[in-house]
């Protein structure tokens, strides 16, 4: 019989490492990002800013009933019946702040997504097309920068006097897409130069399928950190612009209008829960989006170490 083989190793050996397996930059990223202690709680906080204004009709009165006059209820201070008071005419102010937030917020993602969405095509097109695709591109966005964007949706205010939401997401949108159109364009000509860009072409991929299936996906980082600082610049335009009274009809309970209908000085003065509540849920909310893109822009940065 042959004599058998002991595969147990002497104690004086010591057995190689076995070779960790490497992660992948989104996992990098999400580990790096789950450390940032202020990106997560900034995030818990908008999570539920968003599903409490998503909820803000069974949690609150109809928005219908928060238009209504009530004489018999004007400027009461915060109480177990009105948690935040009411305002000068009598409205429930924690009812309108739920529903302005939800009126804000669905703006503001409406607009990221619009703004992100042809900025993206109209910057990744220049970008990998080059040559005269891009000279026209970025000249026609050139164009767009320069135009008055204020003076536009005032002139625009004058002509449609009952504009809805939605004709100020369309012209919010179609002002503010060329900053993220000129990023994606600048990362998609640095990209396309690698390896895998021209192993594709030569096999004959098409334009859109080389750009979507392998530029986009590995810009995509860069664009949902743009896209956080999007949101935020969207909700402080849009809060801004109903302040002034070229935003949402006023008829429309949004933390913007809110603020604009408690600007008077003894409402400043001596009543201030008709204005502290959607002024903080704003800046909190604004200060959250800020953080989390903060948080993403290190996650994504392998140059990072916080």
């Amino acid at each position: 019989m042959e004599p058998s083989i002991s595969h147990q190793t002497s104690p004086g050996l010591v057995e190689p490492a076995k070779p960790q397996k490497s992660q992948s930059p989104w996992a990098l990223a999400r580990r790096k990002f789950l450390r940032n202690k202020i990106a997560i709680i900034s995030l818990v906080f908008l999570l539920i800013v968003c599903a409490m204004s998503v909820l803000a009709e069974p949690l609150t009165m109809p928005v219908e009933e928060t238009a209504k006059i009530n004489l018999t209820q004007m400027s009461k201070e915060p109480s177990a019946d009105h948690y935040f008071g009411t305002d000068k005419s009598g409205r429930d102010v924690f009812a309108r702040t739920l529903h302005g937030g939800k009126t804000s917020l669905l703006l503001a993602f409406s607009i990221t997504l619009a703004v992100i969405t042809i900025g993206t095509l109209v910057g990744a097109t220049a970008g990998y097309f080059g040559g005269w695709v891009d000279n026209a591109l970025m000249r026609f966005t050139d164009f767009m920068m320069n135009f008055p964007f204020l003076l536009f949706v005032i002139v625009l205010k004058s002509i449609f006097i009952e504009s809805s939401t939605g004709t100020l997401i369309f012209v919010i949108s179609v002002l503010s897409w060329t900053g993220t159109a000129r990023l994606v364009r600048s990362k998609v000509m640095a990209e396309k130069e690698n390896e895998y860009i021209m192993s594709a072409v030569s096999i004959g991929c098409s334009a859109p399928k080389t750009i979507f299936k392998h530029l986009l996906p590995n810009v995509m980082s860069t664009i949902i950190v743009q896209a956080t600082i999007t949101l935020a610049a969207m909700i402080v335009a849009e809060t801004g612009l109903s302040f002034l009274g070229f935003g949402v009809p006023i008829n429309i309970p949004t933390w913007g209008n809110m603020l604009q209908e408690a600007r008077s000085p003894d409402v400043l003065t001596s009543k201030w829960w008709i204005w502290i509540p959607p002024a903080a849920v704003l800046t909190f909310t604004i200060l959250s989006i800020n953080f989390i893109g903060e948080g993403l822009k290190d996650a994504f940065n392998p140059k990072s170490n916080r």
